[in-house]
């Protein structure tokens, strides 16, 4: 098994799409346990994350893998199952400055397939565009996206946006990525954090009052 899982990683990395799509279908096809290929997903988009900081990945290597990443998400929907329970909107962007979208790609169906209705906004998103998706949609929960280190400014500054807009005390934020952790959250003035799609939905769940 775990020549599997580093085949799958590494052809994820590789943005290798035909090998990758095949393991997956392998791995579905054994019944193996969904959150466990959605951990090597992960993993794998850490690592094209830190190749695109280097300057070894380019945006166009950005798009493929997040195309990848759809179809991967789309095989595995009807593994993971869809709740018929609607458990209340939650808005989901990648602030301005960041065009990644993998990690919130994978949070978006983990959290529809719990029962949220989840409005996507997508990538480099100001914070204008959260400010009118919270007054149109009315969510619980409004979540903010980035990979780079510098998403975290932007965070910021979209939080104090909707804070400046009076919409603050109607939502809860959670801010999220590969490089996001307890003091991001302090800085941005969020109520929670995470660097994990899979632990994340369980804070979602929290912050939902959803348990």
């Amino acid at each position: 098994m775990t020549d599997i899982r580093e085949n799958f990683i590494n052809a994820l990395v590789d943005l290798d799409e035909v090998k990758c799509i095949d393991i997956l279908n392998q791995r579905v096809k054994s019944e193996e346990d969904p959150f466990i290929i959605i951990e090597d997903v992960r993993k794998a988009t850490d690592i094209v994350g830190q190749r695109f900081e280097e300057g070894r990945f380019f945006v166009s290597d950005l798009m493929m893998a997040g195309e990848i990443l759809n179809q991967i998400m789309e095989i595995l929907k009807p593994v993971f199952g869809e709740s018929k329970e609607n458990k209340g909107t939650i808005v989901i962007g990648t602030v301005g400055g960041d065009v990644h979208d993998i990690g919130k790609n994978i949070t978006s169906a983990l959290l529809e397939a719990e029962g949220f209705n989840v409005i996507d906004l997508g990538v480099d998103q100001p914070p204008d565009a959260f400010i009118e998706a919270i007054k149109e949609n009315k969510p619980i929960i409004v979540a903010l996206s980035g990979l780079l280190t510098e998403a975290t400014e932007s965070m910021k500054i979209t939080v104090d946006a909707i804070k400046e807009a009076g919409l603050r005390d109607q939502v809860k934020i959670i801010v999220g990525g590969g490089r996001t952790d307890e003091e991001t959250r302090e800085y941005t003035g969020a109520d929670e954090w995470s660097d994990d799609a899979t632990a994340g939905v369980r804070k979602f769940k929290k912050l939902a009052g959803v348990e």
